[in-house]
């Protein structure tokens, strides 16, 4: 089991926030800056955390993002959890957490607010 807090302010960017454009006549899925941003931030809270090899095996996230909050309240707001996790399994992926992230088999994801803002995130392999 890996756990760890990245006290930080979650991002309210979400991978979702693609751009198109056309390009010889072909639709060109990109991120904008604000995007970039986000999933630099996140790479770069992550990587203090990284495993020295990558999980193998079914995995189980759970993740807790905190907002800034005088009490600990959940958050039924605005970004959605499912564009949350995306950003952040894709960091992961890439940070080298597994090999895969088709390899989460369980996911909790909650949104709060509270007096210290960040990430809580735990991943447990699953037997």
């Amino acid at each position: 089991m890996i756990q760890f807090f990245m006290p930080m302010e979650p991002p309210t960017t979400t991978a979702q926030m693609h751009k198109v454009t056309v390009r010889n006549g072909k639709p060109v899925f990109y991120d904008p800056p604000a995007v970039q941003q986000m999933k630099a931030k996140l790479a770069a809270h992550l990587s203090a955390h990284r495993p020295a090899v990558p999980l193998e095996g079914p995995l189980r996230l759970y993740c807790k993002w905190i907002w800034p909050g005088k009490t600990e309240a959940y958050k039924p707001t605005k970004p959605d959890t499912d564009n949350l996790q995306k950003a952040l399994k894709d960091a992961m992926t890439k940070g080298g957490f597994w090999c895969d992230d088709c390899q989460v088999a369980s996911e909790i994801c909650e949104k709060m607010t509270g007096p210290i803002p960040g990430i809580f995130v735990r991943i447990e392999v699953l037997s």
